[in-house]
């Protein structure tokens, strides 16, 4: 195991500096001088070239590049062109509004889905099945920003019930949970179908099993069957589709924050791609590819919690 996760932290390592390149060059040939930007419109050709030189922009790519990644590996995310702030600073402001929005949707998701899709799995073929099948092909076929304005149009404007937008609390207090109803809902409406459909499926494989039919034969209780045997034997692909869903999440979030006007990393990135605010887009999009690669780490690491008969070489 200790082999297993050296090799795919280095494995991570490496996926992250393929990453870097890739977002570096995408900006490096984007439209746009940023020295122009930094400088102002008014700015004269002498004010440009200095601003040019400070930035390092008047290097070849290649050097402008590992510029770049000597600093990503001091964890010096560079300085904001708008802000003038430090870019590291400002994400780990906005950072914790974005985790505690997909932790609500993904807390959601688990506690809605997965029962649904047990449920389906035991009621097959008949009304339940089906009206549960028919609710996860429209929450997985909705757009998420379109389902936030339908839910903020009825439960805020109409209703007046919760507030249309702001998550300035954590979820798991009574003020945080009004604020995260509705942009948890929206966000986790397709990942909630996702658990419903990939739940049903492992829990109708697991319960075709023969130990399933041996247990039957055995007396036991139907609810000892569901919960011992069963159930722990489906949760590899729901595991599975946690880790998925949650790096989904993080990216669904983008959307969601501005729908609902959430101050996070989404609502963050967006404006420094409409500013050209380049090494905030870099470091925005590191700092989310960092940690999908992580949580994909935890869930191999769990298959083996889960079942001892994983190992991993």
């Amino acid at each position: 195991m200790k082999k297993y996760i050296a090799k795919r932290i280095l494995l991570m390592f490496l996926l992250l500096l393929g990453m870097s390149f890739i977002v570096f060059a995408s900006l490096y040939i984007a439209p746009g001088d940023p020295a122009i930007m930094v400088a102002g419109m008014s700015a004269t050709e002498e004010d440009i070239a200095r601003v040019r030189v400070s930035l390092d922009l008047d290097k070849p790519f290649l050097v402008q590049y590992l510029i770049y990644l000597r600093k990503l590996l001091t964890l010096n995310l560079g300085t904001s062109y708008t802000t003038r702030q430090p870019i590291l600073d400002e994400i780990m402001v906005r950072l914790p509004n974005t985790l505690n929005l997909a932790c609500a949707s993904m807390i959601l998701s688990v506690v809605v889905g997965v029962p649904m899709g047990i449920i389906t799995a035991l009621k097959k073929d008949t009304l339940t099945d089906n009206v549960i099948t028919t609710i996860s092909l429209v929450g997985i076929s909705i757009p998420n920003f379109l389902l936030g304005v339908i839910l903020m149009y009825i439960f805020s404007v109409v209703l007046k019930w919760l507030p249309s937008g702001g998550m300035t609390h954590y979820f798991w207090t009574a003020t945080g949970i009004r604020q995260a109803i509705l942009p948890s809902i929206a966000l986790a409406s397709s990942t909630v179908a996702s658990f419903i459909r990939i739940g049903r499926s492992a829990m109708l494989d697991v319960l075709q099993s023969d130990y399933i039919r041996t247990a039957k034969s055995k007396g036991l209780k139907p609810k000892v069957i569901i919960v011992v045997h069963a159930l722990r034997n489906a949760l590899i692909p729901l595991v599975t589709q946690f880790g998925t869903s949650f790096g989904g999440l993080l990216g669904g979030a983008i959307i969601t924050e501005q729908v609902f006007v959430i101050n996070g990393i989404g609502t963050y990135l967006i404006s420094a791609i409409n500013n050209r605010n380049y090494p905030v887009v870099q470091s925005t999009v590191m700092v989310i590819a960092a940690m999908f690669i992580t949580i994909n780490l935890l869930v191999d690491i769990l298959y083996c919690v889960i079942d001892p008969r994983i190992k991993y070489e």
